[in-house]
């Protein structure tokens, strides 16, 4: 016997799982994806017996699409707002679009969100390259006589972050002073 034959047991269920996720998207603003796998890792831990994994999917992908016609959830809003954040906090350009794959936002909203912040007519990597290197107190930071010393490893830490050779060589080679002017407009 099905326990979620019984209508009226669906439709507590699917008040709770509603519940749930208006919680979560009011605490959070996730994007779908992200609301998806909350929900379903609460399937995983509380509603176990009630129902089949597939009806709770369907439940799931339709409280979603709700949510998404009734505009509480916008991916393109989402991925717009995350990449100023990125950028911000010193990400490239290669690493914010990574990590917005990585939220589960379509590759189309990525783009036009980097487009929107290439349209600033300001060499974004160069800035987010001089905010990591200020974070990190790496390159210009350093004190001269430790600056060939810690070279490669600066140089490490750019690439991992996302920055081509060209940018991390450019930022690396700044003059103390003229880095200091740098940061100060930024």
């Amino acid at each position: 016997m099905n326990p979620t034959s019984n209508k009226k047991d669906l439709e507590d269920l699917s008040t709770n799982i509603k519940d749930l996720a208006y919680n979560y998207v009011e605490k959070y603003a996730p994007s779908k994806q992200q609301l998806k796998i909350y929900l379903l890792k609460k399937y995983i831990t509380k509603f176990k017996g009630s129902s089949s994994k597939k009806e709770f999917s369907q439940l799931i992908d339709e409280i979603i699409a709700s949510m998404v016609e009734n505009k509480f959830l916008n991916d393109e809003f989402y991925s717009d707002s995350k990449a100023r954040i990125y950028l911000r906090r010193g990400y490239s350009l290669n690493k914010i679009s990574l990590a917005l794959k990585a939220k589960g936002i379509d590759r189309e909203f990525i783009k036009k969100s980097l487009e929107k912040i290439k349209a600033d007519n300001i060499d974004t990597d160069f800035v987010s390259a001089l905010k990591l290197c200020q974070k990190k107190r790496i390159g210009a930071i350093r004190h001269e006589n430790n600056r060939e010393l810690f070279y490669k490893k600066d140089m490490g830490v750019l690439a991992r972050a996302g920055f081509s050779y060209e940018i991390s060589k450019k930022v690396l080679s700044l003059p103390q002073a003229e880095y200091l002017k740098l940061i100060k407009i930024v």
